[in-house]
């Protein structure tokens, strides 16, 4: 069962609060069984891939975002709650589009980029209330 820590990593998360995110991830992760570990290693890594964006770091950002990409497919297509299939689908396209435009225009594309095109963590609490 997912603890109030989790959700306030998912929170801070889904609000861009990445770099806080990574903090509470990376506390669960140092204090999960090894099977988790992955999983909330994983999210802290999508997490700073996203800050990395932020800060017009396109090469942190492609790196992490693979990373944890990598990590989290073993955990699909749910785990703890989270629909971990739709989290890797759009940190995907975030890297797609991120190879697409290349680190020599990644101070343009951050300027223009819409924040609303980050990924986000939807859970199953979540998903079951939109229907």
């Amino acid at each position: 069962m997912p603890s109030s820590s989790f959700w306030q990593g998912v929170t801070q998360f889904n609000q861009q609060q990445f770099y806080d995110c990574h903090d509470t991830f990376e506390e669960l992760w140092m204090e999960a069984p090894i099977y988790d570990r992955a999983f909330y290693q994983g999210l802290l890594q999508i997490a700073v891939g996203c800050y990395h964006l932020s800060n017009s770091n396109w090469r942190g950002a492609v790196i992490l975002l693979g990373e944890g990409m990598g990590r989290l497919e073993k955990y699909e297509p749910f785990y703890y709650q989270v629909n971990v299939s739709q989290l890797l689908d759009e940190s995907n396209q975030l890297l797609d589009q991120l190879k697409e435009i290349g680190e020599e225009e990644i101070i343009n594309w951050v300027e223009h980029f819409q924040a609303t095109s980050l990924p986000k963590i939807v859970t199953v609490k979540e998903e079951n209330n939109d229907s």
